[in-house]
């Protein structure tokens, strides 16, 4: 800690178990990407597990350093963020007010760093465990607080299909 306060970039740091240090994204944490969709869906192994009609494709990156309350800051934005048309044509509707679907789908890719040469870097993104339960918990929650919530199966090599509707996709982050 006192050697942050004479060389503060070490406290950019993440010290990892070879020794080596990563550089921290100070500031972003987990990301949405949502898709307004008539259509969505997501097969593994030839087996269609998920899929809704009208509603939100979401993709979903957990990073290091991600919480619960991270998680459930995301939460309520993506089930409230206005999204979907009303009578005036206006995007005033959320994906509850419509009684859309929500697909939810991890996607550790979307926690890449893509600032510096020709290949990402995905240093920001959780360790596989710790994204696992960060991700478990999102679809627990997103589950109990609305029931047209269907997902992707976690590190499966997945064929997603969708309809983007506009098309209209945004890419929701909330700070750690």
């Amino acid at each position: 800690m006192l050697a942050s306060i004479f060389y503060p970039w070490i406290a950019d740091r993440h010290v990892m178990s070879s020794g080596a240090t990563t550089k921290l994204v100070r500031g972003i944490s987990l990301r949405a990407l949502i898709q307004r969709v008539t259509e969505a869906s997501v097969t593994v192994n030839g087996e269609r597990i998920g899929e809704i009609g009208l509603g939100l494709m979401v993709l979903l990156a957990v990073q290091r350093g991600d919480d619960q309350a991270v998680a459930d800051r995301l939460l309520d934005k993506l089930l409230t963020y206005r999204v979907f048309s009303d009578a005036d044509d206006k995007m005033n509707l959320n994906v509850q007010q419509v009684e859309g679907g929500v697909l939810l789908v991890s996607q550790f890719t979307l926690a890449a760093d893509t600032q510096k040469g020709a290949r990402p870097s995905f240093s920001s993104a959780a360790a596989p465990a710790d994204a696992k339960a960060l991700y478990d918990y999102f679809v627990a929650q997103a589950k109990a607080r609305y029931a047209e919530v269907t997902t992707g199966e976690f590190a499966a090599d997945m064929k997603v299909a969708l309809i983007n509707d506009g098309p209209v996709t945004f890419l929701l982050e909330v700070k750690a």
